[in-house]
């Protein structure tokens, strides 16, 4: 089994953690089906649990100036885990988001932006939370104002980007975060 995260990449990730402290008043994530500290709700549960298993909308105010791409990363932390030590398991990795661009609709009818691979690593997109039952896990919806685009990545959706591709890509580029925590 190979390591989560190796040394490099667990630097590009507290880089880019530390970075978030400069973010711009006003930058604000939101979801109009999901309250920050929230249960998420019902309708976006997993198929499994009765829900759609669809991505949530979300939208964004205040884009800082300087902005030129936005990125979402959606992850939790697994019992057994670490943050700043592993790698969490990604929920939905999305990239080349245009800088003009206030929200994305529930199930991103629109195609907004590139994916990553999915929590599995089994196809891109969207991975809707379906926790154990009995167990309640805390997720964590990060929109990233970038002041360059992420060119290392490529400019479609792609199962071969994971966390660590992501957050390498991301690396020295942003300029404000904002993000939104739910249970499920």
């Amino acid at each position: 089994m190979k390591p989560l995260l190796t040394k490099s990449a667990m630097a590009v990730v507290c880089a880019t953690l530390a970075t978030a402290g400069m973010a711009q008043d006003g930058f604000m994530l939101s979801s109009p089906e999901i309250v920050n500290g929230g249960a998420l709700p019902a309708e976006l549960k997993c198929s499994r649990d009765g829900g759609d298993g669809v991505s949530p909308p979300l939208s964004w105010t205040a884009v800082p100036d300087g902005t030129q791409s936005l990125a979402v990363i959606m992850h939790h932390y697994p019992r057994g885990t670490v943050e700043g030590r592993d790698a969490p398991s990604h929920y939905w990795l999305l990239w080349n988001i245009p800088a003009d661009t206030f929200s994305i609709e529930r199930g991103n009818p629109l195609s907004i932006g590139d994916e990553g691979s999915d929590k599995d690593q089994r196809r891109t997109g969207y991975t809707p939370p379906c926790s154990p039952r009995g167990a309640q896990h805390e997720y964590t919806i990060t929109l990233h104002a970038l002041d360059a685009p992420l060119d290392s990545l490529p400019q479609h959706d792609d199962i071969a980007v994971d966390w660590e591709a992501m957050t390498q890509a991301m690396d020295g580029k942003i300029i404000a975060e904002s993000q939104i925590t739910f249970t499920n």
